[in-house]
C-alpha cells in the first residue's frame, strides 16, 4: 500500500501525484523545500521553519502556501501514514510550476506537497572531510533551501567515498561555510564560534537555536568569519541540523576531536528544551539580521 502525501490542500496515495514535465521545479529546479522533525505527531521548530521558508519565497516572489492548510496537513499526513509516535522526517516542497524560463515567478499549476517517513536514528558522531568544490557567497542561492541540491549530494558521494560522513564547503574567498547538510560549530577556548551568514552558509534552524540557547545560558559567543586553520586548530566542533540536532564531530581530514563539555552542555540544553512543556517556539533575539541574506550575501 502506498504512502499518503499532501498536495495542494489534500491527501492522495503517492503514486497519485500528477506533476507537469513542464514544472520548472523539475526542469530547472525552481522550487524551494524544508525538512523537519516530528516528535510524536508534533512538528518541531515549525514557525522557524515556514518562517525560513516564507523568507525564501519573498525573495523568488512568490506566495507563501497557507500556514492554516499547512498545519492541518502536516497532522493528516502524520496520522494517514501512522506515525504519531516516535520520530518522523516532514518534507515540505514547493515548485514553481509551468512557465517562460527566465520567469520565477509562480506558474498556475505550481504545486506545494507535504511527505512524511519514519526517521532513522542518526549517527552519534560523525567525520568531516573538505569538498573539493567551493560554495558561491555571492549567488542568488546564497542562504536559499532551494530545490536545486545536486551539488550537495555530488559532495556527499565523494566525502562517503572517501570514508568520511560529510563534507565541509569554504567559500570563494577561502572561509568556512557550512557542511553539504548542516551548519559547522566550533569551540575554541571556552567560546562557541560559527560563521555568519555572509559566508553564504544556509540560516540554519538549529543553527539560530543554538545561539539562542547559548545566550540565555551565557556561554560565550562570536559570529566571525573562521579560516580552515581555526577550525583545524578547535578544541571541539560540531554539526547542526533540524533532523541530527547536535552532531560531535571527532574527525576532520586527519585531526581528531573529542566531544568536549560545551558541546555537551549545548547537547543537553537542547534536549531540554525539547522536553519543556512550554512551547518555546519565538526567538529571543535573531542572528545575522534578516533570517535570509540580502542578494550580496550581507549580515547586517
Amino acid at each position: 500500500m502506498a504512502d499518503s502525501i499532501w498536495c495542494n490542500g489534500r491527501l492522495m496515495p503517492e503514486d497519485g501525484l500528477r506533476v507537469s514535465p513542464f514544472d520548472r521545479g523539475l526542469t530547472v529546479g525552481l522550487g524551494l523545500f524544508e525538512t523537519m522533525l516530528a516528535l510524536n505527531g508534533r512538528a518541531v521548530l515549525l514557525d522557524r521553519h515556514l518562517a525560513r521558508h516564507g523568507a525564501g519565497a519573498q525573495r523568488l516572489g512568490w506566495e507563501m502556501p497557507d500556514r492554516i492548510a499547512l498545519e492541518q496537513g502536516i497532522r493528516e499526513l502524520l496520522e494517514a501514514n501512522r506515525l504519531t509516535r516516535g520520530a518522523a522526517r516532514i518534507r515540505l516542497f514547493q515548485t514553481a510550476g509551468k512557465g517562460p524560463l527566465g520567469d520565477p515567478s509562480l506558474g498556475p499549476d505550481c504545486l506545494t506537497i507535504l511527505t512524511a517517513a519514519a526517521l532513522s536514528p542518526s549517527p552519534d558522531r560523525l567525520s568531516l572531510t573538505l569538498s573539493p568544490w567551493v560554495r558561491n557567497e555571492r549567488s542568488p542561492l546564497a542562504g536559499l533551501k532551494c530545490a536545486s541540491y545536486a551539488e550537495n549530494v555530488l559532495a556527499l558521494q565523494q566525502a562517503r567515498a572517501t570514508g568520511f560522513d560529510e563534507p565541509l564547503f569554504l567559500n570563494t574567498v577561502g572561509e568556512v561555510c557550512e557542511a553539504a547538510t548542516a551548519n559547522v560549530f566550533t569551540v575554541r577556548n571556552g567560546v562557541l564560534h560559527t560563521p555568519p551568514l555572509s559566508s553564504g552558509c544556509l540560516p540554519g534552524v538549529m543553527r539560530d537555536l543554538v545561539l539562542e540557547l547559548a545566550v540565555r545560558h551565557q556561554i560565550p559567543i562570536e559570529v566571525i568569519p573562521l579560516s580552515l586553520e581555526m577550525l583545524k586548530s578547535s578544541d571541539e566542533l560540531f554539526l547542526t541540523s533540524s533532523l541530527r540536532g547536535i552532531a560531535p564531530v571527532t574527525r576532520f581530514l586527519e585531526h581528531e576531536f573529542n566531544p568536549g563539555s560545551v558541546t555537551a552542555r549545548i547537547r543537553g540544553l537542547l534536549s531540554g528544551w525539547l522536553e519543556s512543556p512550554a512551547d518555546p517556539e519565538q526567538p529571543i533575539t535573531r542572528w545575522g539580521g534578516p533570517l535570509l541574506p540580502s542578494g550580496d550575501g550581507g549580515d547586517a
